[in-house]
């Protein structure tokens, strides 16, 4: 003969061994009531206020934040190339709660995208943090450089470190950095492609290597932007392009 616990765990019954039964139903008892019953899924993609659902176990929590802007371009002449850095990627961070340390409520930011360089020799702007109370905040990506025109070389940095120095949860993934900006001889080098962040792509870099582009904006969600560029053949100041905003998702684990 066997029971079977509310959540489907079977256990045998025997008046054979009375002592072994009542240990067996206690044990299946006690885990019966750790094992989840349904999943509550927030997911906020602005900032708001999360809500502990009624019979919560522990709460599972992950966090993305901003990725990067990208820096813009001046004005070129003939024989002269200019080619801004990429916007760097969100940091992420994931933590896992008893219902007790995710508290009742929790105010849960989150970061929006850098936004782009103005047209011309402009820096982007880097992206927001995203948080989860005080239990977890991850860092955006830095704003990439502007570029500078010239004939010969010149390097613009990519958004610094990718969105580092995040606090709380259980491990984070540092977002990628932009890529830089580099002209040779006159020519864009476009290697100045947006930060990947652990849920998002960073914006490739643009493919024309004579023209004007304004890069692309980063992917959902916390992609770094690519950067700006002109090419030797002159063209008009161009802007940066944006990085994508972050999101904040919440499991929370119901008895």
């Amino acid at each position: 003969m066997s029971q079977t616990t509310g959540k489907g765990l079977t256990y045998p019954e025997s008046s054979d061994h009375t002592r072994i039964w009542e240990w067996l139903q206690t044990l299946a008892t006690n885990a019966d009531a750790v094992i989840p019953g349904s999943v509550d899924v927030q997911v906020f993609t602005a900032s708001g206020t999360w809500t502990r659902p009624s019979g919560a176990l522990w709460v599972e929590v992950h966090v993305q934040a901003a990725g990067g802007g990208s820096g813009g371009v001046p004005a070129t002449t003939t024989n002269q190339g200019s080619c801004a850095g990429g916007g760097g990627g969100g940091e992420y961070a994931r933590g896992v709660f008893t219902a007790t340390a995710a508290g009742s409520s929790q105010a849960v930011t989150v970061g929006a995208g850098g936004t782009a360089a103005s047209a011309g020799a402009n820096n982007g702007s880097a992206g927001g943090n995203s948080s989860f109370g005080a239990l977890i905040t991850a860092v955006g990506g830095g704003g990439g450089t502007a570029g500078g025109a010239a004939s010969t070389g010149n390097v613009s940095v990519g958004g610094a470190n990718g969105g580092t120095g995040g606090t709380g949860g259980d491990w984070r993934i540092k977002g990628g950095g932009g890529g830089a900006g580099v002209v040779v001889g006159g020519f864009p080098v476009k290697c100045n492609q947006g930060g990947n962040a652990f849920l998002g792509h960073g914006g490739r870099a643009t493919g024309t290597a004579s023209g004007s582009d304004d890069g692309f904006d980063g992917d959902i969600y916390g992609g770094g932007a690519s950067g700006a560029s002109n090419g030797p053949s002159g063209g008009s100041a161009q802007p940066g392009s944006a990085g994508a905003a972050g999101i904040v998702i919440v499991y929370t684990y119901k008895a």
